[in-house]
């Protein structure tokens, strides 16, 4: 097997953004049937979560997954990539992401919005590849090195970045109509739609809709987010308190 050299900081960039905004997710365990579906959400998709560098499944307490965190099984993760292909290099169009490990349980956590308890199954990540079809049909591959793919820089990815503002158009959308609202000084009732776009630890785009058509707003934050942490207190204090 033959491996594409390329910078490790860039490398490890993209796995962690994939691992923050994946498409799909295949998870393989050794020694457990599949389908696993425990370890699913509302939505039928695996509830994955990258708490830095280190996949984090939340799962039934008395489920397969669970189990296999328990008893340490090695487990297989191929993750296809769901960064907008307008955000991506490309030259750094990685297709595929695929961690190998063994499951850990860390403990269980109550949900926010029920009375369910969930198992807290993570990753402990011993291999890290990027893989990517060709023209000829060929598979390109790069290894990623573990230390950087750990790396707390990566926090703020692309991936994390994305999934942030989609997440805050989906389930924010009321918050979002009354910071425009607020922000641009026209009635509630006149703004349409709103979208956060082009989220970074600098600042985002407010783009919405109102009796006068379509407008567009900058939104530079009074200081640099280094954390999801001041990422969200940025977008609630800058938005709207009732973002997360």
């Amino acid at each position: 097997m033959s491996f594409t050299t390329t910078d490790p900081r860039l490398a490890a960039a993209t796995a962690r953004s994939i691992l923050s905004c994946p498409a799909a997710i295949e998870l393989t365990v050794d020694g457990v049937p599949q389908p696993l579906d425990d370890a699913l959400d509302d939505s039928g998709a695996f509830a994955l979560q990258d708490a830095c560098g280190v996949p984090t499944f939340l799962c039934a307490p008395d489920g397969a997954l669970a189990y296999a965190a328990c008893a340490g099984r090695n487990v297989l993760l191929s993750l296809r990539s769901g960064l907008a292909a307008e955000e991506t290099d490309p030259e750094d169009r990685w297709e595929t992401l695929v961690l190998a490990g063994s499951l850990r349980s860390v403990g269980t956590e109550a949900c926010d919005c029920c009375d369910d308890t969930r198992e807290r199954a993570v990753v402990d990540v011993t291999f890290v590849l990027l893989t990517r079809s060709l023209p000829d049909g060929s598979l390109e591959r790069c290894r990623v090195p573990l230390a950087e793919f750990r790396s707390p820089s990566h926090q703020l990815n692309r991936g994390y970045l994305q999934r942030s503002a989609e997440h805050a158009c989906d389930r924010h959308q009321d918050e979002l109509r009354r910071a425009v609202a607020a922000i641009a000084g026209i009635r509630l009732g006149d703004v349409i739609g709103v979208r956060l776009t082009a989220l970074t630890p600098y600042g985002a785009e407010l783009r919405w809709v109102d009796g006068d058509g379509a407008r567009i707003m900058a939104l530079e934050f009074p200081r640099v987010a280094h954390s999801a942490e001041e990422l969200g207190m940025m977008l609630r204090t800058q938005l709207h308190p009732g973002i997360c």
